[in-house]
């Protein structure tokens, strides 16, 4: 069903799209950075907090992509069309509740997690928090739209408007912070308005009806509860693994928090270096999602296998040969972020072991269940993925962190541990034929 020129195609301008999302994130830090490591302190910690709104986002969208691509892969576009128009009702509605309750609690959901930070720490999440969470209605559409046209195999649109979301991005913070000296706000405000813009484009550009998978070209979305509820037995699913994967990430934010302005600022700029370092699987990890979904759709799963495989050692082939770079290179990486000598040692030992681990590992932990998922084997990845997280990740984070004395460097061990027990999981699932089913 996919030719290598068709897999290329739909790869390499998420590989873009990709590098593009986590430069930012890394020049965000960066820019930030020369603030000072509260600032760089304040941001990392609501960032935990915002990629959880965002996982549980995309996920919907997801939910919503893996029904259009099955709705293709059985040549049926009406029923396609009618689920892009149920996703991005449902996703729209959801982020502007979500955006309401977080404006609304967002001091007291601070003082919570992170009530024993810094009261300058805190300043400055509190700052960041009010701004960005006024994105999330736009940053929905968004992703809502660029899963749509995933789902058709074209990835070249959501990365031309990645393109012009991060260029926006950019400039802002380089002008708001440098120029303005808006300290933390300076690289909120620009957040904003790039999502903005995104959304708006987005939204424009899928209502063509040329469009494999469109929407209704006068937004008229139409509610229609049993399309919503097949995405939403995805998604939500999904969405539900997610947040609770970043609920156990702000937990173990909030356990880092209590190692010191040190640790909280190399698990910031190591989160961030580690997010580029793992650029080819999540590229591909999307793109498996269409490919599995259409093979699913049209009930050929001796291609869905084919092409997982293949998919697979692409991914360690491209995370080998980006994390080699990186740990060359990684000197003078560290110099960007203007970091104590402290601060940069611990960053540089913890990113080394990521590479390792990324490298062998993480393809089987995240790359597999993308395929199952997409052909809606939900509760199982969902199950899975939950109670590792809370037995490998969050558990083993105190007693490696906390009462082994190994600190934020123990906490990432335990990160890996939970990848290792996920991927042998997932592979004896793959193995067998139960994961072989359609919504």
């Amino acid at each position: 069903m996919f030719s290598n020129r068709d897999l290329k195609k739909l790869i390499l301008p998420l590989l873009v799209e990709q590098l593009l999302a986590v430069s930012v994130g890394m020049i965000d830090i960066i820019m930030v950075s020369s603030v000072g490591e509260t600032a760089v302190s304040g941001v990392s910690l609501v960032d935990t907090i915002g990629v959880l709104i965002i996982y549980m986002l995309s996920a919907l969208a997801t939910g919503g992509a893996v029904i259009s691509a099955q709705h293709l892969g059985r040549k049926d576009n009406d029923g396609a069309n009618m689920a892009a128009n149920q996703l991005l009702l449902s996703t729209t509605v959801l982020s502007i509740v979500i955006m309401a309750a977080a404006l609304l609690a967002r001091r007291p959901l601070l003082n919570l997690i992170f009530g024993n930070v810094e009261p300058a720490i805190m300043q400055d999440a509190l700052t960041y928090f009010q701004i960005t969470a006024l994105s999330y209605p736009f940053l929905a559409i968004y992703n809502s739209c660029a899963a749509l046209y995933r789902s058709m195999g074209n990835s070249k649109v959501s990365m031309k408007t990645s393109i012009l979301m991060n260029g926006i991005n950019i400039v802002g913070n380089a002008i708001c912070v440098y120029g303005l000296h808006m300290g933390v706000a300076g690289v909120a405000w620009p957040t904003l308005l790039s999502r903005a813009v995104a959304a708006l484009c987005m939204l424009l550009l899928i209502k063509n009806p040329q469009n494999t998978i469109h929407i209704d070209e006068h937004f008229r979305l139409g509610f229609h509860p049993a399309v919503i509820r097949k995405i939403f037995s995805i998604g939500i699913p999904n969405g539900l693994e997610n947040a609770m994967f970043q609920l156990g990430k702000i937990l173990v934010a909030s356990l880092i928090a209590t190692f010191g302005t040190t640790a909280i600022a190399a698990n910031a700029v190591s989160n961030t270096v580690a997010t580029f370092q793992i650029i080819p699987g999540s590229a591909i990890g999307l793109a498996v999602i269409t490919v599995v979904g259409q093979c699913a759709g049209a009930g050929d799963y001796q291609q869905a296998r084919h092409y997982t495989k293949k998919l697979l050692k692409v991914t360690h082939l491209g995370l080998l040969g980006l994390n080699l770079l990186i740990v060359l290179v990684m000197p003078f990486i560290l110099k960007l972020y203007s970091l104590s000598r402290a601060t940069g040692e611990l960053a540089r030992q913890i990113l080394v072991f990521h590479a390792v681990a990324c490298t062998v590992i993480w393809p089987s932990a995240f790359i597999l269940p993308n395929a199952l998922r997409a052909s809606s084997d939900i509760k199982f990845t969902m199950v899975t993925s939950i109670l590792s997280m809370w037995l490998c990740r969050i558990a083993m984070s105190y007693v490696l962190g906390k009462y082994l004395g190994l600190g934020v460097f123990g906490v990432w061990v335990a990160m890996v541990l939970d990848w290792v027990v996920r991927a042998i999981c997932f592979w004896v699932r793959y193995r067998g034929a139960k994961w072989q089913h359609q919504v």
